[in-house]
């Protein structure tokens, strides 16, 4: 993906006296200047841009309010909204202890927030990390949630070392499966895994994007393609286990694919992954 396609902006909290407190000095002390990122981004021709704020540090009420005042915002603004929306809420590190923060957000509070933005605003992708455990990744699935991180470090350098390291974690990793028991854990779900990012190299981003979102049109182009970079995981990645429970309900879904000629394209294209080297099909 190109870097001057997308960028998200994590806003923290949407209160300007706790803004300034917080950040009393320094590059992100201009409370207004950090809040309009996103509408530089997008003047500055950058199609898709993310939200987010970290549930926990103040009142949810207004964070919640405020999230969806920007979205509309950007929308009324720019024509797009936002592509995707994040929901961190404070946990454990080193020097943090989210117990004692008087608006920690509890599991049953978290959820209905994650609920009432997808009910929001519809159109946009949902993220939840590895901050949250399995059980309240797999509850919001069913919620709104639509993408979730796998296999997730957050130290310095995390990736380069073999165990994971804990010196200088951002925040504890509450869920360390590995990327291969999460999309098995997806699958059992009945959750198709996708890796696709064939929108961005296609050109279907900002408005092009929307347009076939809010229609439901998109849905034409991700399943096939979800059922495809699926195939190239479980060909490439995959444990036994998880490449048997895959290659299955990839047979059954794309039975499901509605158009007769993307239906058998994807059943070709997912055969040429399996058989050879083939890779990067996308509609």
């Amino acid at each position: 993906m190109p870097a001057s396609e997308r960028t998200s902006c994590f806003r923290k909290h949407t209160i300007k006296k706790s803004y300034l407190e917080l950040h009393p000095t320094g590059p992100k002390h201009d409370y207004d200047y950090h809040t309009e990122a996103m509408d530089r981004a997008m003047e500055g021709g950058i199609d898709d841009v993310g939200l987010g704020v970290l549930f926990g540090l103040e009142g949810y009420q207004y964070e919640f309010a405020g999230l969806l005042m920007h979205a509309e915002h950007l929308e009324a603004v720019h024509g797009v909204g936002p592509h995707t929306i994040s929901v961190p809420r404070i946990k454990h590190a080193d020097d943090i202890d989210p117990n004692v923060f008087d608006n920690s957000l509890s599991d049953e509070l978290f959820a209905k927030i994650i609920a009432c933005i997808r009910i929001a605003v519809p159109y946009t992708g949902m993220i939840i990390s590895t901050r949250e455990s399995e059980t309240i990744r797999g509850k919001v699935l069913d919620y709104g949630i639509s993408q979730i991180s796998g296999a997730s470090r957050t130290s310095v350098g995390g990736y380069t070392e073999k165990e994971r390291p804990h010196d200088s974690e951002q925040f504890d990793v509450s869920d360390q499966r590995t990327l291969d028991e999460v999309v098995r854990w997806l699958m059992e779900l009945d959750h198709i895994p996708s890796f696709c990012t064939a929108c961005y190299r296609e050109g279907r981003t900002g408005d092009r994007f929307m347009s076939l979102c809010k229609s439901g049109q998109i849905l034409n182009c991700c399943h096939p393609n979800a059922l495809m970079t699926l195939t190239e995981f479980l060909v490439d990645y995959a444990s036994d286990e998880t490449r048997n429970i895959g290659y299955e309900m990839i047979s059954r879904e794309i039975e499901k694919i509605p158009n007769e000629k993307v239906r058998e394209l994807t059943r070709q294209h997912v055969a040429d992954i399996r058989s050879s080297n083939r890779r990067d099909f996308r509609f």
